[in-house]
C-alpha cells in the first residue's frame, strides 16, 4: 500500500474556531469548554483513499501574536496550511494576509493552501461574503470552504481536499518534505488515530471528493453538480502564493 506523510499546520487568529474545527473532525466531539491553545498541539489523522493511505500530522497553535515566535519549529517542513477565519470578524479575514506572509517567510517547498470560513451557521452575523472570500482563495492558489462547527458542516470536505491535494502534490515529486513510500501496515493498526476512508472508482482518472449534502455555492465551470447543489472542486495546482496579484518566489510550484 502507498503512504503519503504530511505536516498541516493550522492557522488564524484566536478565537476563529483553529481548535475546536481539528477537535470536532477528529473525535466527533465538542468540547464548549476549550480554552485557547497554549503553544502547539499535535493530532494525527489518517485517511484512506483507495489504495492510498494519507497520514495528516495536523499542528494547531493559538492565534495570538506572542506565540508566533514559535514559527521555525511549527513551519518547519510543513505540506499544507489550513488558513481558518471568522465569518462574522471581518478583522480576522483580514488578517489572513499575515499568516500567508509568515509562509512566505519560513517555507520553501511547494504547499497545499486551503482557506476556511468558519460559522457559517451564524448567518444574521456574517461578515464576509462568499463572493470575496471565494475570489482572495483564488488569488493565493487556495481551495476555499465554509464550516460549522456547531453543525458539522463541511468538516469532512477540509480534511478531505487537503488529502487530496497532498497525493497530487508527491505524485508532481515537487516537495522534499513530503514523505511517500510503500508499507505493508494497515490503516487500522491503531484504533487510537482517526481516520477516514474515501473509495474511489476503478475507472476514474483522478481523485475526487465524494458527493455530499453541504458545500458553498460557486460560479464558474470548475464545479460538481449533484442533487443536493453545487460544490467547489479543489484547485490543485499552485502555482504561486501571492496577496492579491501573482508573485513568483523561490518555493513555488
Amino acid at each position: 500500500m502507498r503512504v503519503i506523510e504530511g505536516k498541516v499546520v493550522v492557522l488564524g487568529s484566536r478565537g476563529v474556531g483553529k481548535t475546536r474545527l481539528v477537535i470536532k473532525y477528529i473525535n466527533s466531539t465538542l468540547h464548549r469548554n476549550e480554552e485557547p491553545t497554549i503553544g502547539v498541539s499535535f493530532f494525527t489523522c489518517k485517511i484512506m483513499l483507495d489504495e492510498v493511505k494519507i497520514k495528516l500530522q495536523i499542528w494547531d497553535t493559538a492565534g495570538q501574536e506572542r506565540y508566533k515566535a514559535l514559527a521555525p519549529m511549527y513551519y518547519r517542513n510543513a505540506n499544507a496550511a489550513i488558513l481558518v477565519f471568522d465569518l462574522t470578524q471581518y478583522k480576522t479575514f483580514a488578517e489572513i494576509k499575515s499568516w500567508i506572509q509568515e509562509l512566505h517567510r519560513n517555507v520553501q517547498d511547494p504547499m497545499i493552501l486551503t482557506l476556511v470560513g468558519n460559522k457559517m451557521d451564524m448567518h444574521a452575523e456574517r461578515a464576509v461574503s462568499r463572493d470575496e472570500a471565494h475570489l482572495f482563495a483564488n488569488s493565493i492558489g487556495a481551495t476555499y470552504f465554509e464550516t460549522s462547527t456547531e453543525t458539522d458542516q463541511g468538516l469532512e470536505q477540509v480534511f478531505l481536499s487537503t488529502a487530496l491535494g497532498l497525493v497530487r502534490l508527491a505524485d508532481e515529486g515537487k516537495s522534499r518534505s513530503l514523505r511517500s513510500f510503500q508499507s505493508c501496515e494497515s490503516i487500522y493498526k491503531n484504533n487510537n488515530t482517526a481516520f477516514s476512508h474515501l473509495n474511489l472508482d476503478n475507472g476514474s482518472a483522478a481523485f475526487r471528493l465524494p458527493y455530499v449534502h453541504i458545500g458553498i455555492p460557486v460560479d464558474g465551470e470548475d464545479v460538481r453538480t449533484s442533487g443536493e447543489g453545487r460544490l467547489e472542486t479543489p484547485s490543485w495546482s499552485i502555482e504561486h502564493i501571492a496577496l492579491g496579484e501573482v508573485e513568483h518566489t523561490s518555493w513555488c510550484c
